[in-house]
């Protein structure tokens, strides 16, 4: 039995002890069902700026239609040309693309191969090959489920059901399925046609174009670890078959470059299916041609911008030029000389990784890097903007203390961002973030005192102060050493991703990690070492890589160093530090002495990724750690009360390959926890004995990092950007007696009077992200539908104001008709079994309407906008009633006093109350038009002059109250208006903003009052006369 075994074993034991105490707490846990909670939804915040993909596809002849797969966020298709992007695999079990191929011969039927393909240190894992049948809207896994990363996938031009498979197989460790793949019949069965060994994947696949029977394989020997990178062995090389894959001769020799081999990548020519290109790592990198299919090789190029082979080396032959070439690197090159001579094409991101050429027309190609994918239709001359795809990696997120804030983060192969978490202007937009100094891949803190100044982090230990005052960018590392060397080689080791943290007791006092802990006091200018080396230390994993032919050494590899560090909220100067070779201290007096803490069932060489102190108890901390570096994927959380003398791992009901990123404690609810996993979120109630799944709406992707905002739970994924789960209330009340009652009302969270403005425009907008809802958020649970459901808000004084049903249901929307909204976006009250969300938007019911007629001024429906107090809640189902208390506040960057919130409502009010009776009069009136019409029609019913004169005084007094002709919005926008639009005009100047009216205001309400007193004055004089 393994050291790592024998600990596992032990660990098991002492959980069977344990079991049987924590059994009724575990009961607790499980008698809390999901749908309590699951009427809540996740909110893309953005940013709208791609990440990294490796696949892409279009359609022949068809410039509209492109899809591409992001290396964590799923496959997303555009039918406009790249002008606007949609996920279609949100929901699979895994979110990495490697490949992705639509059928050449129905369109329809697309395959997708998961597991990235280009294994840099923080790639995310596949589980095998996906088939859909109706353009991506419904998938199914068909198997190869161990593949783990497959870098290409070729359909036979004439027959779907017949497919090849190149996959590279597990990145951090041996495996046998991997190599080259055949089905015969769509994926029913496989048949695996070229293997190695169990270190060798297939990292490339090409048909000759012109006979799907010939087809050239790269076969690549790669093998990840947390330290190093082996990119190339005996197992590499180029392989051929002539009968359709059956069976396979390496080439070599005859002009290909000698001795041990890295990552290739291959193409063949249509235009001539003789003309063959090969990039190939070698000891000299190179580019290699061949005329005649394979036989004889020579060198084109071996200039020395092809870098990194291990990430990039991919050709793409022209289709209609056997002397045009593309090679993929940091950049996109174009040989027209047959690979003599290149010239760089000005793609807008860097680190290049698939392209995919129209074989109707070669100017139109669809390219994908480490910044998203791009398109151009003009050969490369342009190409469309990569800021509409929301696919950035961030690896951390921290909050700033503003009421609108912002989330801060580092995003991979871009640069750090800030961006608001809502907008006052309807959406989140590129405007609405920007950068802040540090860089890709580092943590991000603005100072609590100062939101303007963040310290950011970045790879090979960069540190930075950003000031917004000024702009400037101030270097505060603790040690201006290079990289590019071997990590044994430098006075201090710093990962790529080296940990920064906030002391939560003194603004002043930060904290950096490399192979020891670094504190400053005065932001940056002097720092003081306050440990010794708090890592294994291991020479050994500390060399140049990749290896053995191309080394790279950018700090991605950099090992034995501090992972994780944190002071606790509760006790000043007690400090945790994790490492990514799998060593836990303490210190109890700011770092002066120091305890080795691990687990003991913590296997050696794991990663701690995290480390949360408890925001309730000093004593207690939790450690999110994972060995998936060493190919053992499973969730790894540990928990200590004692300063770390014992830890119970906690880990029931994560997927057993869903490993674990972070881990963070609720400071509301004591037991509250959320992890983020390679394979989404997760939430504990009971302090961590039991897991049940958070993702709701959120899409499968890696959750890198949470943070919680007063009632906010945001999550930084590594593949979607930014989202936040507005609201959670319902986390922090449900316990286990809630789901046996027929209903329950949650108490509500404080709401806040917030404007929002929509902006102009029809429709939606497109890439840009979303704010919460604007009002106050109503949850409530119901066990089963019980019948009608209403919902019913009064004041202070008991009066109501606001009232929703299950059964309410919108005016018609037809033609002229003015619609009746609760400003939620939904027109009844939902009632569905579970947990239920209803948004009110603080307004009162609004004026009476008249059907036929459309107001501009007041097509967003709804009355007065209540003012800041306390108000009563109500929900009434079953015949029982659930009663809870709503408090609105004003929003705390307006300052203005009550007295003048009650004045503004109080004239919304007078308004809002014109409105209606003006409206009423109006439907009067029309109800009366039938009344004379059937008079003038009885032989008796009196003088026809009579009723005509009294129509026309009707038409006269019905034409001033309101627009007659305005029966839909466009007519509305033409005809003048009339009395009801002008006092509406009034009502909206009155709530433009957080004030008392204004004089003015006043005013104009008293001359259009009393214009309204006159006519229906009149009117009333009207009826009598109608009535005689």
């Amino acid at each position: 039995m393994s050291a790592r075994q024998a600990k596992r074993t032990e660990f098991i034991l002492m959980a069977a002890i344990l079991m049987a105490q924590g059994l009724a707490q575990c009961a607790l846990a499980q008698s809390i069902p999901t749908n309590l909670y699951d009427g809540m939804k996740w909110r893309l915040v953005g940013p709208f700026r791609g990440g990294r993909a490796e696949a892409v596809a279009g359609i022949p002849g068809n410039p509209n239609v492109y899809y591409f797969g992001a290396v964590a966020g799923g496959v997303f298709k555009t039918s406009d040309g790249g002008a606007s992007w949609t996920p279609l695999f949100d929901h699979e079990h895994v979110s990495s693309i490697g490949a992705i191929a639509p059928a050449p011969s129905n369109a329809n039927i697309i395959y997708v191969g998961t597991g990235e393909q280009c294994l840099r240190n923080d790639i995310s894992f596949g589980d095998g090959v996906y088939k859909s049948l109706d353009s991506g809207k419904t998938w199914a896994n068909i198997g190869l489920r161990d593949t783990q990363h497959i870098a290409s996938i070729l359909i036979d031009p004439t027959n779907p059901e017949h497919v090849f498979v190149a996959a590279i197989g597990h990145a951090f460790g041996p495996n046998e399925e991997r190599g080259v793949f055949r089905s015969m019949d769509g994926g029913k069965t496989w048949q695996k046609v070229l293997y190695v060994d169990d270190k060798t994947g297939a990292t490339d696949l090409v048909f000759d174009p012109n006979n799907p029977n010939i087809l050239l394989a790269a076969m690549y020997e790669v093998r990840r670890s947390a330290w190093s990178m082996v990119s190339g062995g005996p197992g590499s090389g180029l392989y051929k078959s002539v009968d359709g894959g059956t069976t396979w001769k390496r080439l070599e020799g005859h002009g290909l470059p000698p001795g041990i081999l890295g990552r290739i990548g291959v193409s063949v020519s249509k235009a001539n299916s003789n003309r063959v290109y090969a990039i190939i790592e070698a000891k000299e990198n190179a580019l290699y041609r061949s005329d005649d299919g394979g036989a004889n090789w020579q060198m084109m190029n071996n200039d020395p911008m092809w870098v990194r082979p291990w990430y990039q080396n991919h050709v793409y032959a022209d289709p209609q030029d056997e002397n045009t070439v593309y090679l993929l690197d940091l950049g996109l090159f174009r040989s027209t000389d047959g690979g003599r001579t290149f010239e760089s094409l000005p793609v807008p991101h860097g680190d290049n990784h698939a392209l995919w050429i129209d074989p109707a027309n070669p100017k139109r190609m669809i390219e994908a890097d480490d910044g998203g994918v791009t398109i151009t239709v003009d050969g490369g001359a342009t190409w469309t903007p990569q800021d509409n795809q929301p696919t950035a990696q961030f690896y951390h997120v921290a909050i700033n203390h503003e009421f609108d804030y912002r989330l801060y983060g580092s995003q991979q192969d871009s640069s750090t961002v800030a961006i608001r978490s809502r907008t006052d202007h309807g959406v989140i937009d590129v405007g609405d973030w920007s950068p802040v100094g540090g860089g890709e891949s580092g943590y991000n803190w603005p100072d609590p005192r100062d939101s303007q100044i963040v310290y950011g982090g970045d790879h090979a230990g960069h540190f930075t102060r950003y000031d917004s005052h000024t702009g400037q960018v101030m270097n505060i590392a603790p040690w201006l050493g290079g990289r590019a060397h071997p990590a044994a080689n430098l006075r201090h080791r710093f990962q790529w991703t080296a940990p920064m943290a906030l002391s939560p007791h003194d603004p002043n006092v930060l904290y950096l990690g490399g192979e020891v802990l670094f504190k400053t006091s005065d932001g940056g200018r002097n720092w003081t070492i306050i440990s010794p080396d708090l890592t294994r230390n291991d020479k050994s994993k500390q060399q140049s890589t990749p290896g053995p032919l191309t080394p790279d050494n950018s700090s991605a590899e950099y090992y034995d160093t501090i992972f994780a560090v944190a002071e606790s909220p509760i006790q000043k100067d007690l400090l945790w530090v994790g490492t990514d070779d799998g060593l836990i201290h303490l210190s109890k007096d700011g770092g002066k002495n120091w305890t080795n803490i691990t687990p003991k069932q913590l296997p050696e060489w794991s990663r701690i990724n995290l480390i949360e102190p408890s925001p309730f108890d000093a004593n207690t901390a939790y450690a999110a750690a994972d060995l998936h570096f060493s190919d053992d994927f499973h969730p790894m959380i540990f928990k200590t009360a004692d300063l770390g003398k014992t830890w119970t791992e906690i880990t029931n009901g994560i997927p057993k390959d869903a490993y674990v990123h972070s881990i963070h404690a609720d400071p509301q609810r004591k037991g509250l926890l959320y992890a983020g996993t390679e394979l989404g979120i997760y939430v504990s109630l009971d302090d961590g004995a039991d897991w049940q799944s958070l993702q709701l709406n959120l899409p499968i992707t890696p959750v890198y990092d949470t943070a919680i905002r007063g009632n906010d739970l945001i999550a930084a994924t590594h593949g979607r950007a930014f989202w936040v789960l507005d609201n959670i209330t319902p986390l922090l009340q449900a316990n286990s007696q809630i789901a046996s009652q027929p209903a329950h009302l949650f108490a509500p969270a404080i709401a806040y009077r917030v404007h929002t403005q929509g902006g102009f425009g029809g429709g939606s907008r497109k890439n840009v992200g979303h704010n919460p809802p604007a009002g106050a958020t109503i949850d409530y649970y119901l066990r089963s539908v019980p019948g009608v459901v209403t919902l019913e808000i009064l004041d202070a004084k008991g009066r109501l104001v606001h009232k929703a049903s299950s059964e309410q249901r919108a005016e018609s929307a037809g033609a002229g008709a003015q619609r009746r909204v609760s400003g939620r976006g939904e027109d009844s009250l939902p009632a569905r079994t579970g947990m239920n969300r209803y948004v009110w938007n603080f307004r009162e019911e609004g004026p009476a309407t008249i059907p036929g007629i459309y107001i501009l001024e007041l097509a967003n429906g709804g009355g007065p906008v209540v003012p800041p107090g306390m108000y009563q809640v109500k929900l009434s189902v079953g015949g029982k009633d659930y009663s809870a208390s709503l408090e609105i506040k004003p929003d705390p960057r307006v300052h203005i006093s009550q007295t003048d919130f009650d004045k503004q409502y109080e004239l919304a009010v007078k308004i809002r109350d014109r409105i209606s009776e003006i409206h009423k009069t109006v439907n009067e009136i029309r109800a009366q038009r039938g009344a004379l019409e059937a008079r003038r029609k009885n032989p008796n019913g009196g003088n026809d002059q009579v009723v005509q004169s009294i129509e026309q005084r009707m038409s006269e007094i019905e034409g001033r109250l309101t627009q007659v002709a305005s029966v839909n919005r466009y007519a509305a926008l033409v005809e003048p208006i009339m009395l009801d639009a002008a006092l509406a005009n009034v009502a909206d100047a009155v709530e433009s903003a957080d004030s008392a009216p204004t004089a003015q205001e006043y005013v104009d309400f008293q001359e259009y009052d009393k214009e309204a007193q006159d006519l229906l004055g009149r009117w009333r004089a009207l009826v009598g006369e109608i009535s005689r």
